[in-house]
């Protein structure tokens, strides 16, 4: 019996390096504003914390992928507090394929929808350009990034040619 399982975050360095640059300017203007007597020193406290806690936000997104005989489950934490199972029965395609986050999708994160390419579907990623793309037996298109294409893709036709084989 075969199960995959990945856990990827954010965490990449030109993230991390717009976080840190993006945060400067509000810094230097509270602090600035608490020397002008502007803000006390209480206002400047919880200014600050208020930008270090959303840049540090970021770092709580998870996207957990595991793959096993009943179907595939996926998990963007926080917007999912459990998995979303979708079943083997319910998938008629299901593929790897590299894909632009950008382009496609609006970049990465929980992406697409109403918000942008209507016909993409929506994709759940945190890097790269590589993807578990599925499309189910209702027309619904969910992409699901991944960092491990080669060990997805054999777990995947494992189980959707063997699930194809005793429906049919």
């Amino acid at each position: 019996m075969r199960i995959f399982k990945e856990e990827q975050r954010f965490g990449q360095l030109w993230i991390i390096v717009l976080l840190v640059t993006s945060s400067i300017v509000p810094m230097i203007l509270f602090i600035k504003a608490y020397n002008n007597n502007e803000m006390s020193l209480l206002d400047l406290i919880i200014a600050s914390s208020l930008v270090i806690f959303s840049c540090l936000l970021i770092f709580v997104f998870k996207l957990t992928t595991k793959i096993d005989e009943q179907g595939i489950y996926y998990k963007f934490f926080p917007m999912h507090f459990s998995f979303k199972l979708i079943k083997w029965s319910d998938i008629s395609e299901v593929y790897t394929r590299k894909y632009d986050a950008i382009s496609e999708y609006g970049g990465w994160g929980c992406k697409g929808g109403i918000l942008w390419k209507k016909s993409n579907g929506v994709a759940y990623n945190v890097s790269g350009e590589e993807g578990l793309q599925i499309i189910t037996k209702e027309g619904k298109k969910i992409l699901i990034g991944t960092k491990q294409i080669h060990q997805v893709d054999q777990c995947v036709h494992h189980y959707f040619n063997k699930n194809k084989e005793t429906n049919v």
